[in-house]
């Protein structure tokens, strides 16, 4: 039998012809810093007309009964609102919008005196649509981005809205570019092969450097790159059916409830995390990353009963206790923790303890896991643009408060987007996105689902997953939908035989895109003993059968997203 060198190549291509058509590309550029002056117009503006108010008043009215001035300072021209009564007293644009479209919207703004929250709103058919929201300084210039559609095609006014009616608002390099849905696909594309895909070229040659033509090559996918999981409860450990069904799809998952303080510690003093433990120890053996959840929930309608009777001494203790008893008995086990639930709509324990509780509910988990992952994890930051609550600009003020812990070496912070859509706004979910992915940390969705009527909820879930996995900041993500006895919490993927519901169907569709259920790729090599072909980030088996020379060989590599490695292949040779 001859001797033969496999080579494989795996090339970092970003090759896109079929992608770079005429059509215009995104922009997930994003500033979160306020800025001495602002950025141009994306997109030269859109739509907008006299963005940059080079043209003076050109297109821009006073909105309610705010009074406007254009001014020039140092070369900047903008736009001021002022002698504000109500909050939507402002300046003003009047656009066409039309349904079917897609739009992104980008601002720069600044008010006079301290900060505030300032809205862009759009008035269409008797409609106000939010497009996004931004906490404007004085001094400085900080960017609102966002996006929206429409439900019927018309006349639209953009206007900008601030509940302190005391600031100006200053308006400048504004931006409002539409994109047809093809359009939005073809970001999405583009995204998709820069980011989770890569260009693999296998080459068989002969002991002499000769190459081999004709030899049959077989490429299975053995594990998805990119976490994609769902949510479980403690029923899955006794239903061999439950777990089939669940361990041929998914590479990550959540405890629902197992890991969190209401379950593990009912009375006080009495820990009991055998349910959890088992629980990891099936995942593990399957190979299923596990997301820690939680350390401690924000909403007060979640705590263990006997915390309330506790003495403010106590109180503290019993936390610190808990702190250090989760984090210390997972330490290293997990795919970071959700430390704080939902602390931007809540404070139960900032009422309890001090104003600075989850900071310092933080500090702790870094002192007992130093090395883990703690993310925030809000909902209604992708989901509601009206929510201010939770809105980016919201969840990057509480990131840089959090980002100041140093115990045993920086803290490693992440993006937690629990991701419980009604009706998505798709444009202001990637816009929120590109904000919070400009602090380079990661994100991840975690606790995906859609309440909406049966005939819309699978298509609305499948826009929501299309748009996470294509977009370049999100690591990972995670659904709402596990099957439970008693019920799903707003959605399930499958039935009670875990047979597949539409909403499942829309999971096994995108796996099979995404390379899941062992996907194989057969091909032959050239007349110059080459194969090539774009594969997904993941764990792959390859096989080789020349039938002439009667040989076979085995291999496993990896495709893993790699900014460093882009511009060199990576190249493995095999005398075998």
């Amino acid at each position: 039998m001859k001797r033969l060198l496999l080579q494989l190549l795996a090339l970092w291509s970003f090759s896109l012809s079929r992608c770079e058509s005429t059509f215009v590309p995104y922009d997930y550029s994003a500033t979160v810093e306020c800025l001495d002056k602002p950025l141009k117009p994306q997109y030269n503006g859109g739509i907008i007309v006299n963005p940059d108010l080079r043209d003076g008043p050109q297109a821009w009215l006073p909105f309610g009964n705010a009074k406007i001035e254009f001014k020039d300072i140092g070369h900047d021209k903008f736009v001021v609102a002022r002698e504000r009564k109500q909050p939507h007293d402002s300046v003003s644009q009047k656009v066409h919008l039309e349904k079917g479209r897609l739009y992104t919207f980008s601002a720069w703004l600044q008010v006079n005196n301290g900060k505030a929250p300032v809205s862009a709103v759009f008035k269409t058919n008797g409609e106000y649509k939010h497009a996004g929201s931004v906490i404007a300084e004085s001094k400085c210039w900080s960017m609102l981005k966002g996006g929206l559609t429409v439900d019927e095609s018309g006349p639209g006014e953009l206007y900008f809205e601030s509940n302190d009616t005391r600031v100006e608002i200053w308006v400048d390099s504004v931006s409002l570019q539409p994109f047809t849905q093809e359009e939005w696909n073809s970001h999405q594309d583009h995204s998709i092969h820069k980011e989770r895909k890569r260009t693999v070229r296998i080459r068989v040659v002969n002991s002499k450097g000769e190459p081999v033509q004709k030899a049959s090559l077989s490429i299975e996918q053995r594990k998805l790159g990119f976490p994609f999981g769902c949510e479980v409860e403690k029923n899955i450990l006794e239903s061999h059916a439950y777990q089939n069904w669940f361990t041929k799809r998914f590479t990550v998952t959540t405890f629902a409830n197992e890991m969190k303080w209401y379950s593990t510690e009912v009375v006080r003093g009495k820990e009991d995390y055998s349910i959890a433990d088992k629980m990891l120890r099936f995942f593990k053996k399957h190979g299923v990353a596990v997301r820690g959840h939680n350390i401690v929930w924000n909403d007060p309608k979640y705590q263990t009963k006997w915390l309330n009777a506790l003495s403010s001494r106590e109180f503290y203790n019993a936390v610190k206790r808990r702190v250090s008893s989760v984090a210390s008995r997972y330490k290293g086990q997990l795919e970071g923790w959700d430390v704080v639930n939902e602390n931007l709509h809540f404070s139960y324990f900032e009422k309890k303890m001090s104003p600075k509780a989850s900071y310092n509910i933080f500090k702790m988990a870094q002192a007992f896991d130093p090395t883990s992952t703690k993310f925030i994890n809000e909902y209604n930051t992708l989901e509601e643009p009206r929510d201010s609550d939770s809105s980016p600009a919201k969840y990057l003020k509480k990131l840089r408060e959090l980002k100041s812990i140093v115990v045993r070496g920086n803290i490693s912070l992440g993006i937690g987007l629990e991701s419980h859509f009604k009706t998505p706004n798709i444009p202001f979910m990637r816009s929120a996105l590109d904000i919070l992915g400009a602090t380079g940390l990661p994100i991840w969705l975690t606790e995906v689902d859609v309440e909406a009527p049966k005939n819309v909820q699978a298509k609305y879930f499948e826009q929501v997953l299309r748009e996470g996995h294509a977009h370049p900041r999100v690591k990972g993500i995670v659904t709402w939908a596990g099957y439970s006895p008693t019920g799903c919490y707003r959605m399930c993927l499958t039935d009670g035989n875990f047979k597949n519901l539409p909403t499942g169907d829309v999971v096994d569709k995108l796996l099979h895109e995404w390379g899941g259920f062992r996907r194989q790729t057969k091909g032959f090599t050239d007349a110059d003993g080459f194969f090539e072909a774009s594969f997904f980030n993941g764990d792959y088996d390859l096989k080789i059968d020349h039938p002439l020379t009667n040989f076979k060989a085995s291999h496993s590599f990896k495709l893993v997203s790699d900014v460093s490695s882009n511009t060199q292949p990576s190249s493995f040779a095999f005398r075998l």
